[in-house]
């Protein structure tokens, strides 16, 4: 544990400070402003994609002002590890969609794989609509389909292994106060 415990430590002091608190906090009322004038009339559904997306949910319902139902949902593809494998639902949403506009709330944009197959569930389960918001969309050319982006968008970062408001390392590190990218990853 004691190993662990300070590799987790040399981690967070070796790494790269990419974006501050203070302007994430600004990226997300950015964002609330867009989510709410694109959906105060509505009546949406929003869902926080488990583990990552709950700092950016809590962070951003206070700003929404307007009525939203918030409920959550989990899949993962990385369970802990710093390489995507195969999507895994830990707990699908049980929340009736159809005919809703649905928002899902995750923490980052990576490949868009695991999104992606949110959307289409949701889609499948009768939501008229479905919307995205993500903090950060990371920036290079592997994602599940050319031109992806979420529909609302905090940050543009960097391709690296981030971590820091939801984004983790090796499970760790959720709680960062700022957006952070792991030294030579």
């Amino acid at each position: 544990m004691n190993d662990t415990f300070d590799e987790l430590q040399q981690v967070f002091a070796e790494a790269d400070c990419l974006v501050d608190e203070s302007q994430v906090h600004a990226a997300i009322a950015q964002m609330a402003d867009a989510i709410t004038h694109r959906l105060q009339t509505s009546n949406p559904l929003l869902f926080c994609v488990m583990n990552g997306g709950l700092i950016l949910t809590g962070q951003l319902l206070p700003h929404l002002r307007f009525p939203v139902q918030a409920e959550y949902l989990h899949a993962t593809r990385y369970r802990q590890e710093t390489t995507g494998g195969i999507l895994e639902w830990k707990l699908k949403p049980d929340a009736d969609m159809h005919g809703r506009t649905v928002l899902i709330v995750d923490d980052i944009l990576d490949e868009g794989t695991t999104l992606e197959a949110i959307v289409d569930y949701c889609r499948s389960q009768g939501a008229d609509e479905v919307l995205t918001a993500v903090l950060v969309d990371k920036q290079h050319d592997r994602k599940a389909r050319p031109g992806l982006k979420a529909d609302f968008t905090g940050l543009e970062v960097e391709d690296r292994f981030l971590f820091g408001f939801g984004m983790d390392y090796k499970g760790y590190w959720r709680n960062a106060p700022g957006i952070y990218a792991v030294k030579g990853l």
